[in-house]
């Protein structure tokens, strides 16, 4: 099955510039989907990935307001899986609007990370914590917390530095994610790509070398890699791009950005996912 892009055929030149990793308000991103594209499009980006985590249910949305800023989205989602007791995220691209397991999953596994998220804001409040700021700290969500980064903003913003692990802790706080293997599954059954975002990235995150990889691949077929991150180091990108030549896998570029005042949509030029844009119908001249 061929990944769904609702632009293809399409030609671009190897230079145009792409971004295939960012998010909005939709997960947790700080801008909403038109303050994204209004900015990639003044930019002069040929073509980005709205990747916002476990919602492959805004694709017909994000596709709506691609139109209307007259900038090209490839329809993508970042889903939340772990392995080896750390989180794995994984990048979906040609992702189909409408009914499918993909979005099955990243809607079983978003609605579970918005009720742990509010339990945990309750159990803060039982704790002791007070938000009479919240409205303002959350403005962008209507003054309630859905993901992680909401109650780090309202602990920070209530003055309330120290300690914030061990208070979301305490407080039930749970990374929610779906199994790896059966993401891929999901993605391959509705034609789109599968590949491992920021595998080199650590903090919480899996950090992944060679052997390691080598691993995963055997019980989950992934795609690919996103080679270029901003938390790789050149050393890594190096790697992990012969990594990929040796097992021809695909690979992608993407900022991570999710708006000011933290990383910004990055210009990376399409040449450097030439293998992975092919397969979504795109040509580089």
């Amino acid at each position: 099955m061929r990944p769904y892009v609702p632009f293809a055929p399409l030609t671009l030149p190897a230079d145009a510039a792409v971004d295939l990793q960012m998010h909005t308000t939709f997960s947790d991103g700080r801008w909403s989907a038109a303050e994204l594209l209004d900015h990639v499009a003044g930019a002069g980006f040929a073509l980005v990935a709205i990747t916002d985590h476990d919602r492959p249910d805004t694709v017909e949305e994000l596709q709506r307001l691609a139109g209307e800023h007259g900038v090209r989205v490839l329809p993508a989602v970042e889903m939340s899986a772990s392995w080896e007791e750390d989180m794995l995220d994984i990048l979906c691209f040609g992702v189909p609007p409408g009914p499918s397991e993909l979005a099955s999953i990243g809607g079983e596994t978003y609605r579970r990370q918005v009720e742990n998220v509010r339990a945990a804001y309750e159990a803060l409040q039982r704790n002791g914590f007070r938000f009479p700021r919240a409205d303002e700290v959350l403005a962008r969500s209507g003054g309630e917390p859905r993901q992680m980064d909401d109650l780090v903003a309202l602990l920070r913003g209530h003055g309330y530095t120290e300690g914030l692990g061990r208070a979301l802790d305490e407080a039930g706080f749970q990374w929610i994610t779906a199994d790896p293997a059966a993401i891929v599954a999901a993605a391959h059954a509705c034609g789109a790509l599968a590949l491992i975002a920021h595998p080199g990235r650590g903090d919480g995150f899996v950090r992944l070398d060679a052997e390691q990889l080598d691993r995963l691949r055997a019980s989950v077929p992934i795609d690919g890699l996103e080679a270029r991150h901003p938390t790789h180091t050149p050393e890594q990108v190096d790697d992990f791009l012969a990594y990929a030549r040796t097992h021809a896998l695909l690979v992608s570029a993407g900022s991570d950005s999710h708006g000011p005042p933290g990383t910004m949509p990055i210009a990376y030029p399409a040449e450097t996912c030439r293998a992975l844009l092919e397969r979504l119908g795109i040509e580089l001249r």
